[in-house]
């Protein structure tokens, strides 16, 4: 089960690195759209642009790597600072929805006949904001008392992206004026036009998607730092092919390079599909989502199995103590919801084109990691848990 959980979470975490560098890439082309009405979407420059974002990522996760907890500080006064930057001129300056409208107001978007299954469907959106709490985990080797740090971080962040992702949500809600022309371009992504009909203005949109643009490349950083962590923690538990090479530490580095470069070759293989098939590559950049939240499914369930048999956990310097056990089962419910869910096409009626094949990917995925397993990973694969048993 372990080397399951770990292919799954690995993929996973390689896959989002893809999506999310697919996000910069889309927002950098919506910017160019509101400039020039003329630009088409080419999916070999959506792929060019991925690859840019991923050796920007590559940089700073190899040659900066020691600076990364400065850059990370820096983002995070950008992030609050950028809130306030956003929400002030979309307070000021768009075009004002009522309350009534916006809180009583559902749209079946999706066809689906039922304003409830569309919220449903819709929630994959939403959810993937808050897909990765476990990305600090995989830096826990390179963090000064991480047993106490890293809880904190995980659950803070949450507090924090939480409250100013729901303020974000509401004043969105009330500024967005007409839905339609929102959604009249579909080279533009909506907030993109959403800022652009606030401001009147290319100069005023440009100033404030460079804030989204920079944070979502510095999100793509930190995911290949995690991604590159995760592989290389994995590999070395020889739960990998090419284990040895992933796991090998170059000398005069003091980070995985090899895992951190083989990140990179993943992104651009991904981004290359984008060129052939916009819907292969939408199915395998979304597998990142169902892929995490299957190893959280797991990981929890085993957690809940042994509250529920009443055996003793380790020592530990952080705990939910007896909210434990109802915060994992709501969590265990939410978690197999959403993953239902996340494998549902966004619209029907449904066409090989809007399908969503996350499906297939997803099963393609576990029948190699379950093969993997029976052909070699049961010979060679020794959990973190018996190695530190066997250094005790």
């Amino acid at each position: 089960m372990c080397l399951f959980t770990g292919w799954i979470c690995v993929l996973g975490w390689q896959s989002n690195i893809t999506s999310v560098a697919f996000i910069a890439a889309s927002q950098i082309q919506s910017l160019i759209a509101i400039f020039d009405s003329s630009y088409a979407f080419e999916n070999w420059q959506g792929t060019l642009l991925i690859i840019a974002i991923g050796c920007i990522s590559v940089i700073f996760n190899s040659y900066l790597a020691r600076q990364l907890p400065t850059v990370e500080n820096v983002i995070l006064v950008l992030h609050i600072t950028g809130f306030f930057a956003i929400l002030i001129p979309l307070w000021t300056l768009s075009p004002r929805n009522s309350a009534k409208m916006v809180f009583t107001q559902f749209t079946d978007g999706g066809n689906w006949g039922s304003i409830g299954l569309s919220c449903l469907v819709g929630k994959l959106g939403p959810v993937f904001t808050f897909i990765g709490p476990d990305s600090a985990t995989h830096m826990a080797e390179e963090i000064k008392d991480a047993s106490w740090v890293l809880p904190r971080a995980m659950m803070w962040t949450a507090v924090l992206n939480g409250s100013l992702g729901f303020a974000m949500l509401i004043t969105f809600c009330f500024c967005l004026g007409n839905i339609e022309d929102i959604l009249a371009n579909p080279d533009i992504m909506p907030f993109v036009q959403v800022f652009f009909n606030a401001t009147k203005s290319e100069a005023g949109t440009s100033v404030l998607m460079t804030i989204f643009i920079i944070l979502t490349i510095c999100g793509v950083i930190s995911q290949v730092a995690s991604a590159s962590r995760q592989m290389f923690a994995f590999a070395r538990d020889d739960g990998l092919p090419f284990s040895k090479f992933l796991a090998r530490i170059q000398p005069g580095w003091d980070i995985p390079l090899n895992s951190v470069l083989a990140s990179f070759l993943i992104t651009i293989f991904l981004s290359l599909i984008n060129i052939g098939s916009t819907t292969a590559f939408n199915a395998l950049a979304s597998l990142g989502t169902a892929a995490l939240l299957s190893s959280y499914i797991i990981s929890i369930t085993c957690i809940r199995i042994k509250r529920w048999r009443r055996q003793p956990f380790p020592p530990t310097r952080w705990s939910l103590g007896r909210w434990g056990a109802p915060i994992n089962d709501f969590s265990i419910t939410y978690l197999w919801l959403v993953f239902i869910f996340c494998f549902f096409p966004q619209a029907t009626p449904v066409t090989p084109q809007t399908m969503n094949w996350n499906i297939l990917i997803y099963g393609i995925v576990v029948c190699f990691a379950v093969g993997y397993y029976f052909v070699k990973g049961r010979y060679v694969y020794d959990g973190p848990i018996k190695l530190v048993r066997k250094d005790v």
